[in-house]
C-alpha cells in the first residue's frame, strides 16, 4: 500500500466510526478536489477547536470528542483523507508559546515550554504537495477572536491564531495552501509519512508534572476560555476582557 494511504496506530481510518462518517457524508462519490474540500470543512468547522487530553491519540478518538487543537485535528485530518483514497502526509514544527498567550494566562503561561509541537497535513494534489494549516480554528472560533479585536484586521499573534491577515485569512480550501498559524512556527520538523512517526521521534508536547498539570488544570481553563470567544458566548465585557488580556502580536 502507498505510504502516504495507508492506517497507522493514530491514522485508524479503518475504524467502523470513521468508515460510517464517510458513508453518510459520501465523500468517496466525489471528484478528488472536492473530496478534499468535503473533508477539510467537516473538520475545520465541524470539529471544534479545543484541547485534547493529548497529542498522540487516534483519529476516532478526537471524532469521538468533536474537539482538537492542530496536531490531533491533523490526525483526525490524514485519516479521514486518507480513508477516502486521498494521498496525504504529515509535517511536523513547533510554534512559540506566545501564539497561546490569552488561551493561555497566568502562572501556566509561565510554565509553559517556549516551544510547543505544531503540525499540518499535506494532501498531494495536482501534482505538488498543499499545506492544510488552516483545518485548526472553526469559523465560529475565529469570528470571536476578530470580535474580540476589531480594530486588528492584519498582522496578528495570539489566542492561538499566528496571521498576516486576520480580516481574510487563507483558509478555505481552494486547492492550495491553507494558514492560520503560519507566523508563529518557529521550528520545522519537514515531512513525515504519519503523526506516529513524529510523535516517536519528538514525544508529545507535554509530559511529567507538566502533562499532570495541563490535563487537569490548564486544559479545562483553555478550554472555557476558547468557548467563550465563540460569538454566541461573548457580551461586551468578554469583549472586554479579551482586548486586556493580550495585546496581540506582543510577548
Amino acid at each position: 500500500m502507498d505510504r502516504h494511504l495507508r492506517p497507522t496506530r493514530l491514522l485508524d481510518h479503518q475504524h467502523p466510526a470513521l468508515l460510517r462518517l464517510a458513508e453518510q457524508r459520501g465523500w468517496n462519490d466525489l471528484a478528488p478536489d472536492e473530496r478534499v474540500g468535503a473533508v477539510y470543512a467537516f473538520v475545520r468547522d465541524e470539529i471544534a477547536f479545543g484541547y485534547n487530553t493529548s497529542d498522540d491519540i487516534p483519529a476516532s478518538q478526537v471524532l469521538a470528542e468533536g474537539l482538537g487543537q492542530c496536531n490531533t485535528k491533523t490526525t483526525l485530518l490524514m485519516a479521514l483523507l486518507r480513508g477516502a483514497g486521498v494521498p496525504v502526509r504529515f509535517h511536523g514544527a513547533t510554534i512559540h508559546k506566545r501564539l497561546q498567550k490569552g488561551i493561555v494566562t497566568g502562572l501556566m503561561y509561565r510554565l509553559a515550554p517556549r516551544d510547543i509541537l505544531h503540525s499540518w497535513a499535506e494532501v498531494q494534489h495536482d501534482g505538488r504537495w498543499i499545506g492544510l494549516e488552516g483545518v485548526i480554528l472553526d469559523a465560529r472560533y475565529l469570528d470571536g477572536v476578530r470580535a474580540c479585536f476589531p480594530a486588528r484586521r492584519g498582522d496578528f499573534l495570539g489566542y492561538a491564531v499566528g496571521t498576516e491577515n486576520l480580516g481574510s485569512p487563507p483558509v478555505e480550501w481552494t486547492g492550495t495552501d491553507t494558514y492560520i498559524q503560519a507566523t508563529g512556527v518557529n521550528n520545522d520538523f519537514g515531512a513525515y509519512d504519519d503523526p506516529d512517526a513524529f510523535y516517536a521521534e519528538h514525544s508529545a508536547n507535554l509530559n511529567g508534572l507538566r502533562g499532570w498539570l495541563f490535563r487537569h488544570r490548564a486544559r479545562p481553563l483553555m478550554n472555557h476560555r476558547v468557548a467563550a470567544v465563540r460569538p454566541s458566548a461573548l457580551t461586551d465585557s468578554d469583549a472586554a476582557g479579551c482586548t486586556t488580556t493580550l495585546v496581540a502580536g506582543r510577548g
